[in-house]
This record gives C-alpha cells, structure tokens and sequence, in this order.
C-alpha cells in the first residue's frame, strides 16, 4: 500500500536517449509510486535521484559520471537522498559505477526495474543494490497497474524490446538483451487503460519494433496484426511505430499503411549507409538497392508516407567513395527527416577493434549531409504550404494564446487559438513553414 500524502517522498527522474527510456521513466516512477515516491522537477529537494542513462551516443558513461559528479553536494546536504542509475549504461557499467561513485546507492539495469521497490528496500537497510540481471519473469507483469489519472494526449507503449542483429557498430544486444515481444493481450489491454486515460496517438515502441511477434490467439501475432487490433479501440485516433529495421518491413505492414486510417503517414526507417560495401562491414544483411526497393513498394502503399532514416558517417574504414554513395542514396529517397551522428567506437563491439576513419574527415562529412538533409527537411515543410492536415494539440506554445501539435506528418503546427483545449484534434490549413514548425489556421469544425 502507498504511503499517505504526508509521508510522499520526492523523486527526482532524469531521462538520457530514445522513446523508450521516456517509456521507462514512466514505468519506473508508477513502480516507485507504490513505495510512497512522487514526481518532482528538480534534483533540489529530491528524496531519490534516479539517472535513466543511454548508451548509443558517444562518451555515454563519462557524461553520466559528469552528472553524478553534480550531486555530491546535493548528497553532502542530505545524507539520506538515496541516488541511482537505470538504463543501459546501468546495464553495461554495472560494478565499475559502484566503484567510481560511492555516492551511488542503487544500479539497475533496462529488464530488471520491476524490482526496483525490493532493490529500494534494500538501500533503507543501508546497503547498496545491483542489479543487472536478465530474469527470466516479464517485468511487465510484475509492474504496478497503471495510475487512472489523467494524461497527455500522445503516449508510448513498448510492444518489444532486444535486438537479434548484431550490427558491428551497436551495443543494444548487450545491454537490451535478443529480442522478446509483450503478448497482445497485454499490449492492447494497455493501450485501453491509456485511452481511458485521454490517450489519442499511440507510438508503439521497440529497438527493432517491426520484428514483433507476440504470442497471441491463433499463435505469432506480427505487428501489422497488433496495429490493426488497436485501431479498432474506441477513442483511439492516431497509432505510429518505432524504430524499424528494413529486413523486418514485411507485406502486411506495408499493407497496413495503405489501409489502416489509424495507422499514421510516417515512417522512421534507419539505413545507416549507402554503401554497400559498409552495409556489409555493419553487418546490416541488405543492401543500398534492397533498400530503395522497399522504399519504392511503400510509397506504391502510401504515396503521401514521410520517410525519417538514421545515417553513421565516418565508419571504421569508409572511404570518399563510400560517403558519396550514402549522399546519392539520401538524394534518391528524399527524407522528410533524419538523424545523423559521427561513428564513435563501443567497446566489446566488432566495429571497435577496426582501423578508424579520421575525426577531423567525420567532421566534413558529418556537415556535408546533414546540409543535404536539413535542405530536404525544409523542402517537405514547405510542400505543406496552402494544404490541409490534422493536428493532434498537446500543449500551449510559447506565445500567448497559442496551440501546438503534431501533424499526420509529425511535423510541429503551431495555431493561435487560445480557448482550444489539450487534446483536440482539428483540421488546420497551413500558411506558412519556419525552421522547425508550421504554421496554420484552424478550419471550422
């Protein structure tokens, strides 16, 4: 049983990478919710501090030890505030975090923070808590049911989680575990309770979310299957998915896109490079052709579909001619959005061991296509202009009397409508396209 209002500690969540370490965070702050713990915004005054970390990007580990560095003073004042770390860093520092960080009461990895109350419950003994394991339970059994309280409008919901690939640049198997789908009945039983909650858009989540296959009534469900039965939830308006491996796009999620009106007009579809060389030397099992082919039978599904992709520059190796067949590529598909990062190495992966290409050539190239994305980004924005969309509204903007949402596209539209309320979902003529957002009118209801 909770404790009551008077007894509510303050916990203080901190939350480093992709959409399902926010998803975490949310999990991890209802499971300490039954140990009496509450939301707060600030370190300052906080009972607990926990640090959902992530491991993709460069120097992962120092910046969390950077961070930790920063409440030394915080524990100084207050002996009692018991600090974490969670996520996959958690995951692959485990002991070497205890070490270098005595401040640190509790490390808990990215499957096992169902077991966070019983690890918290060892900190109060005055002991310290690891707990890195890959258990054989679901953890999301064993998490609380979440709170009825009412939510934003657009939420996440993990339907999976490891990855069976094994690219040579990527830690995620070793952190996240192989692959394992949450069975439908579940999944669909959650998305209700969101709903019910004032859910309107769904993003099902997953590190390789597309090779989802839950075990579910008449066998493997696939994630086509599992988007068609959420759209038949009452309420439910909008549902999207992420991130996707290509070699997983299979004919019924194309399908899906062209006949499921739930399903939103947007894709994130990571190809990392053009070259087929490289592809091969990630270990990515496609290539530059294979690719575009699929993009080609998805665009035949949904003609108006916006294509997001992730893109490493400067791998192990990658010569002048490898770097201008991803730019060829990138100019062949004609990304709406994408996500673009200099190759850092990854201890323990193969990638790591590998003769690097230089920072400074990275750099170049890095700049290079990120120019050619961002002329891309601008150009999809400014093809919106005169058109009709709709906009999901999940919060004011910055000016008075503004609305912000987000577009079948996941573009950002921002309206002045100072009466509408979170949560609307409305047509809205664009008038014009900025940096980062559009901007538009609301049409009459």
């Amino acid at each position: 049983m909770a404790e009551s209002k008077a007894n509510t500690k303050k916990l203080y969540i901190k939350t480093y990478g992709c959409q399902m370490n926010v998803y975490d965070s949310e999990r991890m702050a209802e499971a300490l919710g039954a140990s009496g713990y509450e939301q707060t915004q600030s370190p300052e005054g906080a009972d607990m501090i926990l640090l959902n970390t992530c491991h993709i990007r460069e120097k992962a580990a120092e910046k969390i030890y950077s961070e930790l560095g920063r409440y030394k003073g915080l524990k100084a004042e207050n002996p009692a505030l018991k600090i974490g770390v969670a996520g996959c860093v958690a995951q692959a520092e485990g002991q070497e975090i205890m070490r270098r960080q005595p401040l640190v009461d509790l490390v808990v990895g990215p499957q096992a923070y169902h077991r966070l109350p019983d690890l918290l419950a060892r900190v109060n003994a005055g002991k310290k808590a690891l707990d890195t394991d890959f258990p054989p339970e679901d953890k999301f059994e064993h998490l609380p049911v979440r709170p009825q309280a009412k939510r934003r409008p657009a939420a996440f919901l993990t339907v999976q989680e490891g990855c069976d690939k094994f690219c040579a640049f990527c830690v995620v198997p070793y952190t996240r575990g192989a692959e394992v789908s949450r069975p439908p009945a579940r999944i669909l039983a959650e998305a209700r309770a969101l709903v019910a909650r004032g859910v309107r858009e769904i993003t099902l989540l997953g590190q390789n979310v597309n090779a989802y296959h839950g075990a579910g009534a008449g066998g493997d469900w696939s994630l086509a299957r599992l988007i068609r039965a959420l759209s038949e939830i009452d309420g439910l308006a909008r549902i999207r998915f992420t991130t996707s491996h290509p070699n997983d796009m299979g004919d019924d999620l194309i399908a899906a896109h062209g006949d499921c009106e739930k399903l939103m007009p947007y894709l994130h579809l990571p190809v990392q490079s053009g070259s087929d060389r490289i592809l091969k030397r990630m270990n990515r099992s496609h290539t530059a052709e294979s690719y575009l082919k699929l993009i080609e039978r998805i665009r035949a599904a949904r003609p108006d579909i916006l294509l997001s992709g992730d893109f490493i520059v400067g791998f192990p190796e990658e010569t002048d001619a490898d770097f201008q067949a991803t730019m060829d590529l990138i100019r062949a598909v004609g990304y709406g959005q994408a996500y673009s990062f200099k190759y850092s190495t990854r201890p323990g992966t193969p990638a790591a061991e590998r003769d690097q290409v230089d920072e400074a050539v990275k750099t170049e190239r890095l700049h290079t296509l990120q120019a050619l994305i961002s002329t891309q980004q601008r150009a999809a924005q400014d093809r919106m202009v005169g058109k009709t969309v709709s906009v999901l509204f999940e919060r004011a903007g910055r000016e008075a009397g503004q609305m912000v949402g987000k577009s079948e596209h996941l573009h950002a539209v921002h309206v002045d409508a100072p009466d509408l309320p979170v949560g609307s979902l409305r047509k809205v003529k664009i008038i014009a396209s900025n940096s980062n957002s559009l901007a538009g009118v609301l049409l009459p209801e």
